[in-house]
């Protein structure tokens, strides 16, 4: 089979031979924008300031043109005559094509309720043909990428659709971050333009004004007020485009620019990032559709369900779920802000069947206020990911009417990439040993071709005991298509030719993976291995406990020791010396933490606890030993 290169406008993918392993050679598709990389010889590829795609062709064969002028890609089919792909029997994948199929089958149906605003899947369809239509008048054509910084309202689930209705690549930043970093990535991604939220345009305009110092070109803004009577915010006049304003400006005849390739991409997603810049995820059309599809079935769902967005659509376009409601003719619930009583109210008032979230998001409805809480109508489900969750935050999420399902994934792999599966012999199991089993991280959801732990230096499958340490590795087509202008990156995390997670984990003897760690999180103590999620797990069971993060602190004697930072529960006081007994009470000692440290939690813009921030206060403390504590 040889690779042919095919050319257009925008992003360029290229095929390239690793040798960083001398038994694997491995060919990787590595996604650039303008890349001006020398290709490797025996690539069919040229350097060239378009990009090409990659389509695998039988050699022998070649293309031919059909009786309707249809090209025919001489694949191989083996020794069937008359075997073609055409325009009869191949179509990009793409999840545009869910939008326009829920606005034929569930035109009637609400497609989205914020507030007082109510649009039907008919009418969601219109507004994104004319917003795509809008959007191609300003200038965006394929491979040029939209930013957008919006918190969950619907104008960030409406251009989901429309920027790649326009032949643009959707890129969602992060609401949280500061705009230093927002104009980093404003940078790297070189977006034409800007979807701002009125509430966020101070952090966009302070990122413009450091572009400009830089003598860079900043994008174009178009802000995104509040729709409703009772917040009739509009732009001050500095600004000349205004989202509705926009969208009414569009036509419906707008001729939708479909992807040429299923492989051309739709997303640019910004990892959280720790100490280093973040990396920039790109996804496929084609990874998004099936993704979208393996999205609902994780979720348990059936048609016209009613979604609450409490998953930020920013992180992995809402697990793919920004696209995958349509699916199913769902309703999308928006929420400005993710908070305890606005979540039950809107689970009353629109009886919602699904929701999402990180352990965060339960552990903040479990802790909510009496007074914030409501009867649930019916059953709840909550996907959960992103930290494994506790057992007890399982448990106390449970009791009050939702039921848990276990996901595990990375940017990398379109958000989910596992799920933990529910089987009819656990439930003759102790409610205890339920909890330990719904906590892991389990098999490979349907479009995953394959989820392993292995050993990262040999690439041998580690023993399935539950005991054998290894790196969760992935290999599918929901993986990334490659990190944006980062060769070696790519290369990096694709060498063997899988997917390299970065996190650590064991293979029970059924299958399912339990992640114990990222590897650089893993305590080395007196020649022992100590997981920190092991750790953390036991000190969030103590019912005074709020939040936990266990990390590494220096010590002469046993290398390292763990240390425990702990935010306490309102009302509540214990000290160290009781949480450490707690821990050795149900765990080996050598486990157990030697120092607690009472504090908030510091957290990057995704939420997650920035661990390396307290790995260095750790150190700073200095050996343990040394003080004789």
């Amino acid at each position: 089979m040889n690779l042919k290169a095919l050319h257009y406008k925008g992003f360029s993918s290229y095929q390239n031979k690793l040798s960083c392993y001398k038994s694997t050679n491995i060919n990787v598709n590595k996604i650039f924008k303008k890349s001006k990389t020398q290709f490797h010889p025996g690539s069919t590829t040229t350097t060239t300031n378009r990009s090409s795609k990659i389509r695998c062709e039988n050699s022998s064969q070649g293309s031919r043109l059909g009786e309707s002028g249809d090209e025919l890609h001489g694949k191989s089919w083996g020794s069937m005559e008359g075997i073609v792909c055409c325009s009869s029997n191949y179509v990009p994948l793409s999840p545009i094509s869910f939008l326009e199929r829920a606005a034929k089958i569930y035109s009637h149906r609400t497609s989205v309720v914020y507030g007082c605003i109510k649009y039907t899947w008919d009418e969601t369809h219109r507004r994104c043909v004319k917003l795509a239509s809008a959007i191609n008048h300003l200038g965006v054509s394929r491979g040029d990428v939209v930013a957008a910084l919006a918190p969950n309202v619907p104008a960030m689930l409406e251009l989901h659709f429309a920027v790649p209705m326009a032949g643009g690549i959707i890129c969602p930043l992060n609401k949280r971050l500061d705009a230093n970093m927002v104009s980093t990535l404003l940078e790297h991604s070189e977006a034409k333009i800007l979807f701002v939220d009125y509430q966020l345009l101070h952090v966009a305009e302070e990122a413009v004004n450091i572009l400009k110092k830089m003598d860079l070109k900043p994008p174009l803004i178009v802000v995104i007020s509040e729709q409703d009577s009772l917040s009739p915010l509009k732009p001050t006049g500095k600004y000349e485009y205004e989202y509705e304003s926009l969208v009414e400006s569009g036509v419906t005849e707008f001729s939708i620019i479909r992807p040429n390739d299923e492989c051309d991409p739709i997303s640019l997603n910004y990892t959280s990032g720790t100490t280093s810049r973040p990396k920039g995820v790109v996804c496929s059309h084609r990874g998004a559709y099936l993704s979208s599809i393996a999205a609902v079935f994780i979720r348990d769902m059936r048609e016209m369900p009613t979604y609450l967005w409490t998953l930020p659509m920013f992180h992995c376009n809402g697990w793919c779920f920004t696209w995958g409601v349509a699916i199913v003719g769902g309703t999308n619930v928006c929420l400005r802000r993710c908070d305890p009583k606005d979540i039950f109210n809107n689970i009353v008032l629109h009886k919602v069947t699904h929701m999402d979230g990180a352990p965060t998001v339960l552990n903040m409805i479990v802790n909510a206020p009496m007074t914030d809480r409501k009867p649930l109508p019916h059953e709840v489900k909550i996907v959960t990911g992103g930290a494994p969750p506790p057992a007890s935050i399982i448990s106390k999420i449970e009791e009050l009417g939702f039921r848990i399902s276990h996901i595990y994934g990375l940017s990398e792999t379109y958000g989910p990439g596992t799920l933990c599966v529910w089987k009819p012999e656990w439930e003759r199991l102790p409610r205890e040993e339920q909890l330990k089993l719904q906590a892991r991280q389990g098999v490979k959801t349907l479009v995953m071709e394959d989820v392993d732990v292995k050993d990262p230096a040999t690439m041998e499958s580690v023993k399935c005991d539950g005991k054998s340490l290894g790196e969760v590795m992935f290999r599918g087509n929901a993986v990334m298509s490659g990190y944006f202008k980062d060769l070696r990156a790519t290369e990096e995390a694709f060498a063997g030719g899988w997917f390299r997670s970065g996190d650590l984990a064991v293979k029970h003897p059924d299958g399912n993976i339990e992640v114990k760690d990222r590897s650089k999180d893993i305590i080395i103590s007196g020649g022992e291995n100590i997981c920190t999620i092991e750790v953390e797990t036991v000190i969030y069971s103590h019912p005074a406990v709020l939040e936990v993060a266990v990390v590494a602190r220096p010590d002469d004697h046993w290398g390292q020791t763990p240390c425990a930072f702990v935010k306490l529960k309102k009302g509540v006081d214990v000290d160290a010396q009781e949480i450490i007994q707690y821990c050795r009470d149900r765990m080996p000692h050598y486990m157990a933490p030697r120092t607690v440290i009472f504090d908030d939690l510091p957290r990057n813009a995704t939420g997650k606890v920035q661990k390396f921030v307290l790995r260095e206060k750790a150190k700073l403390m200095g050996s343990l030993s040394d003080r004789k504590v």
